[in-house]
């Protein structure tokens, strides 16, 4: 059985739905998934829905085991915190449940396009499984963030495995701030050294692992049927980093001036939105209040929406009727502004 561990609080609830939904979709295995939910709205509506495989924790259970994180969690922003939490859960699980032998962590914008079989295949007997962020050549200035991405992290109940994860919440404890700072960066940069640093280290090598946007550029995508591959080797998973919805059908898939050609998108990011979609309707069947959270678009990037200079979809059917929208309010600006004018 798998055993993974996520966390995420209504921001990301709809992501952290589709994650399940695509590891349902597409483990072989069976599965668990335990999840940390870091405010009690999101903790209220997952039990409502009472997913199968799917252990909910609460923040106060969770913070109730660990006294210096609580003393920490008031010097750091949220997202701060989030991150010092990364490295605690899976130790937390490990504590908790005897007969788990071995957990990964999951950012809660992962989505599976395949079974992660592979990954455990090539994991074999390691300790410690961590996947390189394998930036493009041009993109290597980016490693100042880390050489190692957190997105997906496996530890083996070991000497090894344990020691590693005990040492990394240690750290992230100690020191996880969103800035550079004598060679640390939130809790991500502390992987760097681990393969000279911890024994039984492996390095994931499956290119079909660890596709995210930035280094997406790197590679040959193909689509072959209904599987994706990458290099000549089966997408597993896809990180979503990055990825913005401003409204229902509005979504800016990447931030950060990466670059997502047109038909990775529609491979890619087209099936993730319906994703989040259903899990939208989901939890409204649930709790109809809920309202997805948006970010902001201002006027002049929707124009340019319009105008498909803007990397932003919301599907190819809403096209067609977005430069309609904006045709129409073009329209009654330039009528508003001839009235004011002729006032004059």
């Amino acid at each position: 059985m798998y055993s993974f561990c996520t966390y995420f609080d209504r921001n990301y609830l709809t992501r952290g739905l589709a994650l399940y939904t695509s590891l349902v979709q597409h483990c072989k295995q069976p599965f668990r998934l335990w999840v940390l939910c870091f405010d009690d709205e999101t903790y209220d509506i997952l039990s409502r829905l009472a997913l199968p495989n799917v252990c909910l924790i609460s923040y106060q259970e969770f913070e109730a085991t660990n006294a210096r994180l609580l003393q920490v969690k008031g010097e750091r922003t949220l997202v701060e915190y989030y991150w010092t939490c990364t490295p605690v859960l899976p130790l937390y699980i490990l504590e908790q449940n005897s007969q788990v032998d071995l957990i990964t962590y999951l950012d809660a914008d992962l989505y599976f396009f395949s079974d992660p079989q592979p990954i455990y295949d090539e994991f074999g007997n390691g300790s410690i499984l961590i996947i390189e962020h394998r930036f493009p050549p041009g993109m290597g200035y980016l490693e100042v963030n880390g050489i190692f991405n957190v997105g997906w992290i496996s530890f083996r109940r070991d000497a090894a495995g344990l020691s590693a994860l005990s040492w990394w919440a240690e750290r992230c404890i100690e020191w996880c701030y969103a800035r550079h700072e004598l060679g640390k960066f939130g809790d991500q940069k502390y992987l760097d050294d681990w393969t000279t640093r911890f024994p039984d280290v492996v390095v994931l090598q499956h290119k079909g692992a660890g596709l995210a946007p930035w280094n997406i550029t790197g590679y040959s995508i193909v689509k072959r049927d209904v599987q994706l591959w990458v290099d000549n080797e089966k997408l597993i998973f896809y990180h979503f980093h990055g990825m913005k919805q401003s409204s229902s059908w509005l979504y800016q898939p990447v931030s950060g001036g990466y670059q997502i050609a047109a038909n990775h998108k529609r491979w890619l990011y087209e099936p993730y939105i319906v994703a989040l979609n259903q899990a939208t309707w989901k939890i409204k069947r649930v709790m109809r209040n809920f309202q997805t959270p948006t970010y902001n678009l201002p006027f002049s990037k929707l124009r340019a929406v319009m105008e498909k200079k803007f990397d932003v979809i919301g599907g190819t059917n809403y096209l067609p009727v977005l430069r309609q929208v904006y045709a129409t309010i073009q329209a009654w600006y330039r009528k508003v502004r001839y009235r004011r004018f002729a006032q004059h």
